[in-house]
């Protein structure tokens, strides 16, 4: 359950970090959709830094999504760090912004 909590965790924090801003719209989600709608909504220039870097975090939880119920392996837990990281740079990325 706790491998649950931590990648459910990391989604709120990236959540939370790009929902402090004020846009037009929130982005209310990781899915694929739920980024190209907040991308487009806010009319956000999808080959910025910080697209790429929500969408390579939502697909490295949306791999340890399907890899929540198996043993934990060296992968995942380096794919956990590795999300952690993109994390910290969306944060980063999110301080350049007005």
């Amino acid at each position: 359950m706790s491998e649950f909590n931590n990648r459910i965790a990391a989604q709120r924090d990236i959540l939370i970090c790009i929902n402090t801003k004020y846009w037009q719209e929130e982005l209310f989600g990781l899915s694929r959709g739920a980024i190209e709608r907040w991308v487009s909504v806010n009319q956000i220039n999808s080959n910025t830094v910080l697209i790429k870097l929500v969408n390579e975090s939502a697909k490295k939880l949306f791999f340890l999504s399907n890899k929540s119920q198996e043993q934990i392996t060296e992968d995942y837990k380096m794919l956990s760090k590795e999300v952690s990281m993109l994390t910290k740079k969306i944060q980063n990325e999110m301080s350049l912004i007005k």
